[in-house]
């Protein structure tokens, strides 16, 4: 208790404590995005359930990653070598990640582009979308979005309770995004395949990363807030034209 005290008179935390919340709200919008996604393909009174279930699930898994801190440390030390480079269980995650998410925006990409077709993946339409399936994908990606958010964290500050509260702040604020977020997509078509890209790109920068070839967060960041940018002009012109 004396510790959260001392905590609340620093102002050095405060500052560890925004700017973590910043990072974790910028780390949450790729798995949002999926999210947003992935619901809308279900029955529309299922998308809400899924969402707060998938975002719950990310909270939940994030506070027991939290937990065992000193696990998650040790997921940085190399566990085998290939071709001269030793991969720790943080990279084979990554990788995986990485790989699930770039085989989801191919497969949704292709359903799209080719409506007609059956695809095969097994919630690509909604005939066949079920709350489970979107439920267990959604786990897949809270794992893989959640180590990386909480490595970020014990990089950032050692302070626990800086790090649970940034991170409940961060789940919170994905709670109360992904309906509007979801609904936005939705409403706009193009969207889709323009968010289906960003998780593809983000796919391969987390095998990227995972291979040892780190790309600055920023750099995405910039490229997916520029082509949101121009896409938002788009949509603009396409409102005036009509009216």
């Amino acid at each position: 208790m004396q510790d959260i005290y001392m905590l609340l008179q620093d102002p050095a935390a405060w500052i560890a404590l925004l700017t973590l919340i910043v990072m974790e709200v910028v780390l949450g919008i790729d798995n949002l995005v999926f999210i947003s996604i992935l619901t809308n393909k279900l029955p529309e009174h299922q998308r809400v359930p899924a969402r707060r279930v998938g975002i719950g699930l990310a909270l939940v898994m994030r506070l027991v990653l939290l937990g065992t801190i000193a696990w998650i440390v040790q997921l940085t030390t190399p566990i085998f070598e290939l071709f001269g480079r030793g991969f720790s269980w943080k990279d084979v995650i990554l990788i995986g990640g990485g790989l699930f998410l770039v085989w989801k925006a191919t497969k949704e990409i292709h359903h799209n582009v080719e409506p007609t077709e059956k695809g095969e993946d097994f919630i690509a339409t909604s005939a066949t979308g079920t709350l489970s399936a979107a439920i267990v994908q959604i786990l897949l990606l809270d794992l893989v979005f959640s180590v990386d958010s909480i490595i970020t964290a014990v990089g950032m500050t050692e302070h626990l309770p800086i790090m649970v509260t940034a991170v409940c702040v961060a789940v919170f604020v994905m709670l109360v995004a992904a309906t509007p977020l979801a609904n936005f997509i939705e409403r706009n078509p193009t969207i889709v395949m323009l968010a289906l890209s960003f998780l593809l790109m983000i796919g391969m920068t987390l095998i990227a990363d995972g291979m040892g070839f780190h790309v600055p967060k920023g750099y995405i960041y910039a490229a997916m807030a520029f082509s949101g940018l121009v896409e938002l002009l788009n949509m603009l012109m396409r409102r005036k034209s009509r009216k």
